[in-house]
């Protein structure tokens, strides 16, 4: 009643919204376990999973001729790291705080801050986890060489970003359909196990199987990744910038989407469903 009001300044409300989406992000990576150095622990076993499964099938099924020329443990790396970039951000971005949720309650949150936190701390430990394997494989085992690094490492970014973007649609469509909108993002997460192209190349496949791909950003993505890690691979079929324009029209439908939603949200959906 008696306590004066200041109108914070641009810069002022930057930081502050910077410093709770920091505080969020922390909530956000340590959410996954107790300790933050066993929930990075297996995320990196999950991604040398990955890596390891897809090393295995290629040698028993004889496709190792079909790779680029080059290291063939960095080609499936290029693939499985912007795999688990996408679809990590994608869980994690559908799966945020939404309107309904109590931490909305405390001032400073708001809907955006969840988004902004869910999105940030999957790259964080992807990204974490890049180095960390990307290292320890230069280090104990052979020299890496990556051609173009700085593109190369912009692939990955691009990734997330698209990610990013499909999660946010999952978030918006899931309080008007919680289990239909579940479903289909497991479906959208299991179908990209094919369709994001990490087990071929782009170059490689006839005009009638690229259509059924070249619809999918993370598929650019990685075959653009694979021309910048490379010298031997130029990519033909596939565009970044094809990709970047669909993370921009899913984000801006996806805020839209957010905004309308928050206006129209209220605690009994929960109940009701």
């Amino acid at each position: 009643m008696f306590q004066q009001r200041t109108q914070p300044s641009r810069m002022s409300g930057f930081f502050t919204l910077s410093e709770v989406v920091f505080h969020s992000v922390v909530r956000s990576v340590r959410s996954k376990h107790n300790n933050a150095f066993i929930a990075l622990g297996l995320n990196l076993l999950q991604t040398v999973l990955f890596v390891l499964a897809f090393y295995v099938m290629f040698a028993v099924l004889g496709m190792r001729g079909s790779a680029i020329r080059g290291d063939f443990l960095l080609y499936v790396m290029s693939g499985v790291f912007l795999f688990m970039v996408h679809t990590k951000t994608v869980s994690a971005v559908s799966g945020a705080e939404g309107p309904s949720s109590p931490m909305m309650q405390h001032a400073p949150m708001n809907t955006m801050v969840a988004i902004l936190s869910a999105a940030i701390g999957a790259l964080y430990i992807q990204v974490l986890s890049l180095f960390t394997i990307l290292f320890v494989y230069h280090v104990a085992f052979t020299p890496l060489h990556i051609e173009e690094p700085v593109p190369a490492f912009g692939m990955v970014l691009l990734a997330w970003i698209t990610g990013a973007g499909v999660g946010l649609v999952f978030l918006v469509l899931k309080p008007w359909a919680p289990s239909f909108v579940g479903i289909l993002t497991m479906i959208y997460q299991r179908a990209n196990m094919i369709a994001s192209g990490k087990m071929f190349l782009a170059n490689t496949l006839p005009s009638f199987m690229l259509a059924m791909f070249d619809w999918n950003p993370l598929f650019h993505c990685i075959d653009q990744s694979r021309g910048y890690v490379f010298i031997n691979y130029n990519p033909h079929f596939s565009s970044w910038q094809y990709a970047a324009w669909i993370a921009l029209v899913l984000i801006v439908v996806g805020l839209m989407g957010e905004f309308y939603t928050r206006r129209q949200v209220s605690l009994s959906w929960s109940a009701r469903r």
